[in-house]
């Protein structure tokens, strides 16, 4: 029952952590990459479809992406899309691919990108310890029950602290990452 717990718990942290990476990625540096486009949304034939279904992406210069649909139809619904986000670019439509041309950061904007990472960072964290809580509390359950002893509770507790420790700083070393990303000129 114990290692039921401490497992779920840890397959939890590890998707926090995961979470945290993809929240990461999703944050515009000065560079480009695809992964800036996976919480776009276009109207496809009246249809909210997520813009990485409905084509391809090249990043063939550091602030530069191509994006290249499958169905031409699309490129005015992609166009939108990218103009009414909040990434803060221009698309330019050549009329077989569109061109995203990221502009450079001010000090401010990175400053901004910045505190917006440390606080997805602390959103990550507070799911971590959550998570142990909720198996602490199973825990807890299990020894009020009677059907562990306060000894393995209390070993379960600690292997618990060692799986959050051990995320929370997976967390961090993610964050220290993508700070020194936006950080770069």
């Amino acid at each position: 029952m114990i290692s039921d717990i401490q497992s779920d718990a840890e397959s939890k942290m590890k998707g926090a952590v995961e979470h945290a990476r993809e929240e990461f990625a999703a944050i515009r540096t000065g560079r480009a990459h695809p992964a800036m486009f996976n919480k776009l949304m276009v109207d496809y034939y009246g249809a909210p479809t997520p813009l990485q279904q409905l084509a391809t992406f090249q990043v063939p210069e550091a602030r530069t992406v191509l994006i290249s649909p499958f169905d031409r139809q699309s490129m005015a619904g992609i166009e939108k899309a990218i103009r009414d986000s909040d990434l803060g670019v221009n698309p330019a439509n050549d009329g077989n691919v569109i061109r995203v041309v990221m502009p450079q950061l001010s000090e401010e904007r990175r400053r901004e990108y910045v505190k917006l990472a440390r606080s997805k960072a602390e959103e990550a964290r507070v799911a971590v310890r959550n998570i142990r809580r909720h198996a602490n509390d199973a825990v807890h359950r299990l020894v009020k029950d009677k059907e562990i002893g306060e000894d393995d509770a209390r070993t379960a507790e600690r292997h618990l602290d060692g799986f959050t420790k051990k995320y929370v700083e997976a967390i961090d070393e993610l964050l220290k990452a993508k700070e020194a990303e936006l950080l770069e000129v």
